[in-house]
């Protein structure tokens, strides 16, 4: 008898962990944009999003880059469509604040840390953005664009940070 109790607890307990594993297994909400190059350039990449309590955790590799630092932000519109990617529009900036350091408290929702290209041109970043969250509707980035650039962000020149020309586009799309 001891056999079937102790049987009927482990099944018990591995049937509640394969449940609290399906939940699990979905996982927090999710967003991706595949970078294409802009005209005449070779850059591209994947970008994910993932909810990460308050924050946005940004997961970025990215290939084709000169070595250095390179601008990367959201735009405003989820149109990759003109040859220069400026069809992106702006940075995604809903609350009005200027330019700068997504350590900072002042900067646009869309400002993200700066990518930095090895020697190679490869450029892998993991960082965590606030402001901003995965719906489509206010603060969300779903439907919106991320743009790689040509420079480094100063995080200062208004409203760009006198990042360069964009030398990668991808519509952010929730998965």
């Amino acid at each position: 008898m001891k056999k079937f109790i102790l049987l009927g607890s482990v099944a018990s307990t591995l049937i509640l962990a394969g449940c609290a594993a399906g939940v699990v297994s979905s996982g927090p909400g999710r967003a991706e944009a595949l970078l294409n190059p802009t005209k005449g350039n070779t850059v591209s990449g994947t970008v994910v999003f993932s909810e990460a309590g308050n924050k946005l955790r940004v997961v970025a590799e990215i290939s084709g880059l000169s070595p250095g630092p390179h601008g990367f932000h959201i735009h405003e519109k989820g149109d990759c469509s003109a040859p220069d990617g400026t069809s992106a529009g702006g940075h995604y900036n809903p609350t009005g604040k200027p330019h700068g350091n997504p350590e900072h408290a002042d900067h646009h929702a869309g400002d993200m840390p700066q990518l930095v290209a090895d020697a190679k041109g490869l450029a892998k970043l993991v960082g965590y953005i606030d402001d901003v969250n995965l719906s489509d509707g206010e603060g969300g980035i779903a439907g919106r664009s991320v743009i790689v650039h040509a420079t480094a962000d100063d995080f200062k020149t208004q409203p760009t940070g006198n990042s360069g020309a964009r030398l990668a586009c991808g519509v952010i799309a929730k998965k």
